[in-house]
């Protein structure tokens, strides 16, 4: 009994967690058939390739964040135990194969979104044996590079500010001298 004085009571907003997340999770599936025979309509292209792709993986996001809630708050374990086949660990199990999914699949601009991938990069690429930097001699080495392109890309995305006047500028005529008289 002094168990259950430990446990945070469960809300309707909790409860709302699992239900979304079987909802969601049957919504995917049947999603994923859809486009599939759409792309095969579509002369057998790639699923990745389909317009709307990014759909796919917006709802696969969505699934990963329902499923990391209801993780995260074991008040919420014993309703999973009525509600999903298998229980938390088969929810578990198939989160793990959602965000593995979702993981193969981000465009480079949700990985820009997640701050800590920034990091997780550095740190994959710090273990990289710099000894046989490709690079060494050729004016920047990898860190620098990479500094460097991400510098651009926020440049690229801050607003453009001109200090430019709107006069003309005029140049005076100069003659062509390339042998044409």
């Amino acid at each position: 009994m002094e168990e259950k004085a430990n446990v945070a009571p469960i809300t309707k907003e909790d409860l709302w967690y699992v239900d979304n997340y079987l909802v969601l999770r049957d919504y995917y599936d049947r999603t994923i058939s859809r486009i599939a025979a759409r792309c095969i309509r579509m002369g057998n292209i790639a699923m990745e390739e389909y317009p709307f792709y990014s759909y796919i993986l917006d709802v696969l996001e969505e699934i990963c964040d329902t499923g990391n809630y209801i993780v995260s708050h074991r008040e919420l374990y014993p309703y999973v135990e009525k509600k999903i086949a298998g229980g938390i660990k088969a929810l578990q199990k198939n989160l793990s194969i959602y965000q593995q999914e979702l993981q193969n699949n981000s465009s480079p601009e949700m990985i820009k979104q997640d701050p800590q991938e920034l990091n997780k990069m550095k740190e994959a690429l710090g273990e990289i044996d710099k000894s046989v930097d490709p690079t060494v001699g050729a004016g920047m080495n990898m860190d620098d590079v990479v500094n460097k392109l991400l510098e651009e890309d926020k440049k690229e995305h801050q607003p453009h500010v001109s200090n430019e006047t709107s006069e003309p500028v005029l140049t005076p005529d100069v003659p062509n001298n390339n042998g044409a008289q």
